[in-house]
């Protein structure tokens, strides 16, 4: 993986990648946190994607996040 012209020594793993643009990131916490937006943001910047989407299952009720670039 490249990234601003520095070959990076690992490589990232979205849960799902859709269409080759949207990553999407599933999760089962009590809430969505900073450190999974944060997460989400540096997968768009390694992929060059534009559009990822947190979906949250760990509440009573479904919450999720768009996060563009």
């Amino acid at each position: 993986m490249n990234y601003k012209g520095i070959q990076l020594p690992h490589r990232f793993f979205a849960d799902f990648i859709f269409f080759e643009k949207i990553i999407l990131e599933v999760k089962g916490v009590n809430g969505i946190h900073d450190e999974h937006v944060a997460q989400a943001i540096n997968y768009l910047k390694v992929s060059k994607n534009q559009v990822a989407l947190i979906v949250n299952f760990g509440e009573p009720k479904l919450t999720f996040k768009r996060i563009t670039l």
